[in-house]
């Protein structure tokens, strides 16, 4: 068995089970990759891929694990690669961040702005999506960190690490009824149209928690990715928007009004997750522990072997 055959594994099941677009991607040919796959299979004594008339359609029950192992090992090889650079410059490489519109626009830049200072020999790369795709992203190596709010599916490979609650609160423009002073209440907001967080955004499914459980049915007119475009929203006039409490700020959001709705909406909790196997580079835990003070080094060392010996 060798590293490449894993790698042309791999590599089929990113391109969508196709051969052609594997070999194109990694330069090589068709048939080698054909062959190298057969070999493979022969060795094990299975087939990872299923096929119908030479077409490979998917993967096989142990094609599946043959592919998880197979994720494992490349990250491990890919720390090895990692380790070595580190040893001839522990200050110097790449950190890739996969992280949410709200994190990337209201949490990091505190974060990033002295880091950068600090480590200038560091390049920075921020990959933006759902929580969902920020943790596909790690889980395939294409990142170091994911930072969001929860998922609804899970990620066996990666460790959460909880970081800080996200409040909620109700942003309206100047003079709206909902402003007035009388005790903010789900009924009250549920009477005007609502702007919130995607569906993909655990914000959404929070919302719509608290009012299915209030007996209530909000008239939900619009909802966007970026806390930034529900308040361009608000400003048109359309309605009232639920969004975390750290994407307003009083001398940003001008002709905008804040009123805190942390006793209505549960919070969200900001994650960062990395993979159980990751090598964590000295400047990598230097973030983390800049990100979340109370994740220091040894926290995290202590988290990592503690995933690994349960998956050992």
């Amino acid at each position: 068995m060798k590293l490449q055959q894993l790698h042309y594994v791999l590599a089929i099941v990113e391109h969508g089970n196709h051969l052609s677009a594997a070999a194109q991607a990694l330069h090589t040919s068709q048939p080698g990759i054909s062959r190298q796959l057969q070999l493979l299979e022969a060795e094990l004594g299975f087939e990872i891929f299923s096929r119908s008339r030479n077409r490979i359609e998917g993967l096989t029950p142990p094609g599946e694990l043959v592919v998880e192992i197979a994720k494992r090992i490349m990250s491990d090889v890919a720390a090895i690669s990692a380790l070595k650079a580190d040893l001839a410059a522990a200050d110097e490489g790449t950190l890739t961040i996969a992280t949410t519109h709200t994190q990337a626009n209201y949490v990091l830049p505190k974060v990033i702005g002295p880091f950068v200072a600090d480590f200038p020999k560091v390049q920075v790369i921020l990959k933006q999506g759902d929580p969902e795709g920020i943790c596909a992203l790690v889980d395939a190596g294409e990142a170091d960190i994911a930072i969001g709010t929860d998922t609804l599916h899970s990620f066996p490979a990666l460790i959460s690490l909880p970081c800080f609650a996200m409040p909620r609160t109700v942003v309206a423009p100047a003079g709206h009824p909902v402003l007035d002073g009388e005790e903010l209440t789900l009924a009250r907001i549920a009477r005007y149209p609502i702007i919130t967080y995607d569906s993909r955004f655990s914000g959404h499914r929070k919302v719509r928690t608290a009012f299915e459980r209030a007996g209530l049915e909000p008239k939900v007119v619009l909802s966007a990715i970026d806390a930034g475009v529900c308040k361009t929203y608000v400003k048109l006039g359309l309605g009232l928007a639920i969004l975390a409490k750290i994407t307003f700020d009083p001398e940003e959001d001008t002709g905008l009004r804040a009123i805190d709705a942390d006793h209505l909406f549960e919070s969200s909790t900001t994650y960062l997750k990395l993979r159980h196997n990751a090598y964590l580079r000295p400047y990598l835990l230097e973030f983390i522990r800049r990100f979340a003070p109370h994740l220091t080094p040894e926290v995290v060392r202590a988290t990592l072997r503690e995933r690994r010996q349960v998956s050992s």
